[in-house]
């Protein structure tokens, strides 16, 4: 822990930077903000504007720390490579800091389209997250986390190699379907993401099985 100390105080105070915009906003922020938004992009839910400056950043460094408290703790920390590692300390900082700027920019009648955000901003993370995982060692935070990867680490490390392949397909197709869901339809766009993370998590762990079973 000490040996992050810098770095956990730094990434702390950028999650929780979003209430200091929120109070320099707070006299042209309106009194409810919408803080929800259905696959259309179209806001069906709403919180009071103290909830929305104070709530939003502190149960995002909640998560944070709670987070950061899992992966220093963990008994194979060092295999846990310094990218990966670094990830997970910058994470929930950078979307707290997107995530609820994008909600007052939206408040303040900013012309802002919340779904193409999020889709890209999912897309990139599952495409950096991908190009990582073949270099992650097992461990017990980060990573496809089954019986057999955790059992061999030769299925470990070749589940991993599938993985990251996939994760960074399912990234770009993240990312292609935030700017073509116009065309698509909200909805079409929306199952056809989903369709995309659930192919991403079943076959991986279908290949994990699969070694499993040959011995490996």
């Amino acid at each position: 822990m000490k040996k992050y100390k810098t770095t956990i105080i730094i990434t702390t105070l950028i999650t929780l930077l979003p209430i200091v915009i929120g109070l320099f906003l707070w006299n042209k922020l309106p009194d409810t903000l919408a803080t929800h938004w259905g696959s259309d992009g179209t806001a069906n839910g709403w919180s009071s504007k103290t909830f929305s400056v104070f709530g939003m950043p502190l149960i995002l460094t909640a998560i944070h720390v709670l987070c950061l408290f899992v992966t220093l703790n963990d008994p194979k920390k060092k295999n846990i490579h310094k990218k990966p590692m670094a990830l997970i300390f910058w994470l929930v900082p950078v979307i707290s800091l997107l995530a609820n700027c994008s909600t007052y920019l939206i408040a303040l009648g900013v012309d802002f389209s919340i779904e193409i955000f999020i889709s890209a901003l999912i897309g990139v993370f599952f495409i950096v997250l991908g190009n990582y995982m073949p270099k992650l060692q097992q461990n017990y935070t980060i990573g496809i986390k089954l019986p057999w990867t955790l059992n061999s680490e030769e299925n470990w490390n070749r589940t991993h190699r599938l993985g990251g392949k996939l994760y960074i397909v399912m990234g770009i197709a993240m990312i292609l379907m935030s700017f073509i869901d116009s065309l698509l339809g909200s909805e079409a766009a929306a199952w056809i993401i989903l369709s995309v993370i659930t192919i991403g998590a079943i076959i991986p762990a279908a290949y994990s099985f699969y070694l499993y079973k040959k011995g490996i």
